[in-house]
């Protein structure tokens, strides 16, 4: 799926939208790669997420400390931002095997840098820049993926 979006605004409204999709689907766990160049608004994105899961709070990027949980609704979404990862092996240490499986979002901004540290996205968000506006391109493996994406295609 191909949408254009002009704006920050349009971003984290999609997000919203984005958030509602996989909510509907929470039980088993969502792990989401989200890949474009600086400045394309990855955690904008995120942060569209996090409004439309409830978070009324603030989202900050977690470039330093890698990792920032939030828990809107009752419900656990862990933001992870590896831009500034070292090596693949600090993901051990900041506790990433406890994440995985567990019931929830994990949002991976930059997961090109954990190597195969991390497991196969649910979904992959690409976003390239369009002008003034973005790009965003998503797809997944399976019939899970498959469903989210027509949800967001209503």
């Amino acid at each position: 799926m191909r949408l254009h979006l002009e704006g920050e605004a349009a971003q984290g409204a999609f997000g919203g939208r984005l958030a509602q999709a996989l909510a509907a689907d929470w039980a088993a766990g969502w792990v989401v790669h989200l890949h474009g160049d600086l400045g394309t608004g990855k955690t904008t994105l995120v942060r569209g997420i996090l409004r439309g899961l409830g978070h009324a709070g603030s989202v900050k990027s977690p470039t330093y400390t890698l990792i920032e949980p939030y828990e809107p609704g009752g419900r656990a979404v862990y933001h992870l931002d590896l831009y500034r990862l070292g090596d693949p092996e600090e993901l051990e240490y900041l506790g990433l095997r406890d994440l995985l499986g567990a019931e929830g979002l994990i949002l991976v901004e930059w997961p090109e840098r954990a190597g195969t540290a991390l497991p196969p996205a649910d979904l992959e968000v690409r976003i390239a820049y369009a002008g003034e506006g973005r790009d965003l391109d998503i797809e997944g493996p399976g019939p899970r993926a498959a469903a989210l994406i027509r949800a967001l295609a209503c």
